[in-house]
């Protein structure tokens, strides 16, 4: 007889929650200085699970004098012992992934089938990639008699969404470290408890005081101190085109690097000569992957206006497969949105595309009704929709998918390329230089052809509103360097 699973609340250790209350400065718990709290949600049961402290700029101010102090030696770490505390790092995640996704199934939502596989595995595949880089890294080259040397660019800030919410910790931190850098790390305070765990395991694996901290709290407050924190060499944020801009604004009066990876409205360009059924398919799944809550998601999906009828009866029949829940629901694979604003705003956007005159295929703005509880939105699939309608150019960050029409690869080309954003986008051809041959003409900082899997060691970032700057495999590890010349 299989024993039955916990509650997730349950599956979280006591500690964890203790010292979720704390923040993690110059190696130690330390209890929060504005004696306020804020309250973590389930968004698949709106009760609260924990708390975490609103912190306040005097912290930022500790945190990142501690990383100053601790720079100095720390940068002067051998290779040999930054791949040591690398290599305990990833035993760690692995040896307390249960926890870890137990913890960001409860603070986000992820159904089982993504708090494992997807919210732990990346960050332990971001730590692998980063040693492998780190043990073959040249720091220093010649060129034409000039000595070129890559060092550490000092003392970074973090600033870190919900929707992967250890992920994109572990993308900047992970580099971060393995550079030669200090770090101060402002996670999400709505999904914060897997960075929790993740400052457990950094002071477990006995990594040096300072080296990373943490401070939690909102945005406005913590984040903008760090931004703006003149100890801080550089800040990497990932989140909202707006907030980017503002964290681009309080950096620049410090002329700090700035590494922003931000909004996006990925087109996914479903070529005539392509496998239909597969390419709408594997299109409305990349779209509702994460419950839709990813800023690289193509949610625009272009195919021949001819056959637009086709790709949404194949996209309603794929849409109406999902299961929504939590990870407590056994086969479910879509969650909820991670709070009621999101859901709001997600409903307000699928509101907007009906009064535009978009064609609603499967969805819409009710409530599931298998869920009194939580903030959870139908999958939603609109087809008919104009280029310039609203759902076509704002970012949604949800499970909407907007089918667009075209009548010449020119013109879908022009529209995918008709965006303030430039993160990501996909091509399906059943010739792959075909494909090839229109993803080169596609102004996106990825391109993925036939539904091709991540690659972590490809650069990942976007063009013009997505940001500056690149994450993952050696261009994401030289972000956190700087470039001296001894002549």
């Amino acid at each position: 007889m299989t024993e039955a699973k916990s509650p997730l609340a349950d599956r979280i250790a006591a500690s964890v929650l203790e010292a979720a209350r704390h923040q993690y400065i110059n190696g130690q718990w330390v209890e929060g200085e504005s004696g306020r709290f804020i309250d973590v949600l389930n968004p698949a049961t709106e009760e609260s699970i924990a708390q975490v402290p609103e912190g306040t700029s005097a912290e930022v101010e500790r945190a990142a004098r501690a990383a100053r102090a601790a720079f100095e030696s720390w940068a002067a770490t051998s290779v040999e012992e930054r791949l040591r505390l690398l290599e305990a790092i990833q035993e760690q995640l692995s040896a307390r992934s249960e926890e870890i996704a137990a913890a960001i199934s409860a603070e986000m939502g992820s159904p089982a089938t993504e708090a494992g596989p997807v919210q732990v595995g990346l960050p332990m595949m971001t730590f692998k990639v980063v040693a492998e880089v780190l043990s073959s890294y040249q720091f220093e080259t010649d060129l034409n008699g000039a000595s070129i040397v890559r060092e550490p660019i000092g003392v970074v800030g973090a600033i870190t969404p919900w929707n992967f919410p250890l992920h994109q910790v572990a993308l900047k931190v992970a580099p971060a470290i393995a550079t030669g850098c200090t770090i101060v790390v402002k996670p999400s305070e709505l999904a914060p408890l897997s960075t929790v765990i993740f400052a457990d395991i950094l002071d477990s694996v006995g990594l040096p005081a300072g080296v990373f901290n943490l401070v939690q709290g909102y945005g406005p407050e913590v984040g903008e101190a760090i931004a703006s924190h003149p100890e801080i060499d550089m800040v990497s944020f990932t989140g909202s085109t707006r907030a980017g801009q503002r964290v681009s604004e309080l950096a620049a009066r410090t002329v700090k690097r700035v590494a922003v990876e931000l909004g996006g409205k990925s087109p996914n360009i479903v070529l005539a000569d392509a496998d239909f059924e597969a390419a709408i398919a594997g299109g409305v799944d990349d779209c509702y992957f994460n419950g839709g809550q990813t800023c690289s998601a193509r949610t625009r999906m272009l195919v021949p206006r001819d056959r637009m009828a086709e790709a949404a009866e194949i996209a309603k029949r794929r849409a109406e497969s999902y299961i929504l829940g939590s990870a407590e629901d056994e086969g479910a694979n879509l969650g909820p949105m991670v709070s009621a604003s999101q859901r709001d705003k997600v409903i307000a956007m699928i509101s907007t595309g009906i009064e535009e005159g978009a064609k609603l295929v499967t969805g819409g703005t009710d409530s599931p009704r298998e869920h009194d509880k939580g903030y959870f939105v139908k999958p939603t699939v609109f087809s008919e929709v104009d280029p310039d309608m609203t759902i076509a150019r704002e970012e949604i960050f949800g499970p909407v998918l907007s089918i667009i029409g075209y009548d010449s690869e020119d013109e879908a080309v022009q529209i995918a390329n008709d965006s303030i954003y430039g993160l990501a986008g996909a091509v399906w051809s059943s010739s792959e230089e075909h494909a090839r041959a229109i993803a080169h003409r596609m102004r996106t900082g990825q391109v993925y052809i036939n539904g091709a899997a991540l690659n972590f060691y490809a650069p990942f970032g976007g063009y013009k509103q997505s940001g500056n700057g690149r994450e993952w495999g050696p261009m994401g590890f030289e972000e956190y360097l700087e470039t001296k010349a001894i002549i």
